[in-house]
């Protein structure tokens, strides 16, 4: 079963793909970047942006049925590993114990030159 997942309080896509897709036991969230879903702007600054990516994943969650809890991957994408502290503060408050497995990584750029973009793998079991 592949069952597409949408809600009007993140970001719509921005090309061809979902939000998420939700395949058997799994969802996966497509990154999400720093835009306010009820401006379609990209807020200013690394914390505005984290905490606004990570919103926005709420969402996708929330309208899924599930949350961060049920996360088991987490990929980070940041414009500058100068920023991974500040990044990682705020990503460790929307979270708790066990801990999903994490990637971060450095990449030369970003959709709407944002700071930082993040994808979750969800598992629903």
């Amino acid at each position: 079963m592949v069952k597409a997942i949408h809600t009007e309080h993140a970001p719509a896509a921005i090309g061809p793909y979902s939000q998420a897709i939700q395949a058997g036991d799994f969802i996966y969230v497509s990154g999400q970047i720093g835009i306010d879903p009820k401006t379609g702007d990209v807020v200013e600054g690394i914390d505005n942006q984290t905490n606004q990516v990570l919103n926005n994943l709420k969402a996708i969650l929330t309208e899924a049925g599930t949350d961060f809890s049920k996360v088991v991957k987490f990929t980070i994408y940041l414009n500058s590993m100068n920023d991974f502290s500040t990044v990682n503060e705020i990503y460790g408050s929307y979270l708790t114990e066990p801990y999903p497995a994490r990637a971060t990584v450095e990449v030369s750029r970003l959709p709407n030159d944002v700071l930082v973009e993040m994808d979750v793998v969800v598992f629903t079991k």
